[in-house]
């Protein structure tokens, strides 16, 4: 290993940097350590350090990876650390990148599930949140205007993209604008190409069918656990909220295996500790089965992400030289930011309460977009900030 570059197959090999194992591991660490705020943040946080700080990879190719992580189903700013992973060290980087990421999580939400399990309440973290949450708004405005100088090209693929925001708005379905706007800018690339409408635009999905006739499982069983979260893991799009719907469903409805307060903490616990919003499977494998719960329903719900990511990932740069493909990934790349720009206006009704938060979202934003600074250190000085408000 060393120093030496492992290009994935079929990876052209100038298309990322390829730095050693253990730097990629020592960031994906750190981010899964630090990365506050759900995805939009941890996309934001991905693109600030390794597009414009290490310049491990290109603007274009990092837009790519995320269009087709947002196609997916399941996590996706954990599947853009995985695409990431694979791009930069072939199958040992995609492993590593995404268990790194998600590994901080894991024990912080299992640590929480201990203490709520033993004294039937959560740590209290709202000071925390307090600062952090303006913060991170403006991390993601950041990363927005810095991939959109990338992504939108000419004044077609603005009007399409300020479409997919307009259909975000009004509650359509994420997998659905991003399809809708891929088959747009195929069928477009082919009339201007002269070449008559699309006939057919082949968009391979995962087959999910066999996931969602898992068998209902009376009692609670370590093989039962796993197989739920590895069907939701399979079959859900979008937010911890999407998440919520399918937990509530599973977990409250269908097996009766939890309370309704029980899963709203959970998910509470998955949005407030940094690194992926789906470690909220953690902290319900663990009230349902103890730490052996937490680690099979972790394994379950991402594992399809390792899967898919493996799958797809030699096929983007293929795609990428195919002229009508890559006009339909520049569709997905305007929709994309479409979606991370619904999700960023959704955290700040919630984050911003405030002048005392405005006015910290706003200098953030100002001294992100101004200077090239390192995020973490507006993640600390936000914490800083709120612990001190909640104490007085």
């Amino acid at each position: 290993m060393g120093n030496t570059p492992a290009t994935a197959p079929g990876m052209p090999p100038d298309s990322a940097a390829h730095p050693p194992l253990r730097q990629v591991a020592g960031f994906f660490l750190k981010l899964g350590t630090i990365a506050f705020g759900g995805p939009a943040a941890h996309i934001a946080m991905m693109e600030d350090e390794l597009v414009g700080r290490r310049k491990w990879i290109a603007a274009a190719d990092f837009l790519d990876l995320l269009a087709v992580a947002n196609l997916i189903p399941g996590p996706s700013s954990t599947e853009l650390a995985i695409f990431i992973g694979y791009r930069l060290r072939g199958i040992r980087g995609l492993l590593l990148a995404g268990v790194c990421f998600i590994l901080p999580a894991f024990l912080m939400v299992g640590a929480i599930a201990w203490a709520y399990q033993r004294y039937g309440a959560l740590p209290a973290v709202a000071g925390l949140l307090y600062g952090i949450k303006p913060v991170v708004i403006a991390i993601v405005i950041q990363a927005l205007w810095r991939l959109a100088k990338s992504a939108v090209k000419n004044r077609w693929l603005a009007a399409l993209g300020i479409a997919a925001l307009i259909a975000c708005f009004v509650g359509a379905n994420p997998a659905l604008v991003l399809l809708a706007a891929g088959v747009v800018a195929a069928t477009v690339y082919r009339l201007r190409a002269g070449a008559g409408t699309l006939p057919m635009l082949a968009v391979t999905m995962p087959a999910t069918s066999a996931a969602a006739t898992v068998s209902a499982f009376s009692a609670v069983t370590l093989p039962g656990i796993f197989l739920i979260f590895l069907k939701i893991g399979c079959i859900v799009f979008g937010s911890g909220y999407v998440l919520l719907a399918f937990l509530r469903a599973e977990l409250v409805d269908g097996r009766h295996w939890l309370t309704e307060s029980q899963l709203l903490d959970a998910v509470a616990v998955g949005q407030v500790t940094p690194g992926p919003v789906f470690t909220t499977a953690t902290f319900i494998g663990y009230l349902l089965s103890g730490p052996w719960g937490a680690v099979v329903a972790t394994l379950g719900i991402f594992a399809p992400a390792f899967l898919l990511v493996a799958i797809a990932g030699p096929l983007i740069p293929r795609l990428r030289r195919s002229k009508l493909a890559a006009a339909a990934l520049d569709g997905l790349n305007v929709a994309s930011l479409a979606l991370m720009a619904n999700v960023a206006w959704q955290l700040a009704r919630a984050a911003i309460i405030g002048w005392p938060t405005a006015v910290i979202a706003l200098v953030c934003a100002i001294l992100l977009l101004r200077f090239k600074l390192n995020s973490i250190w507006f993640i600390a000085a936000g914490a800083g900030i709120g612990l001190a408000a909640h104490i007085r």
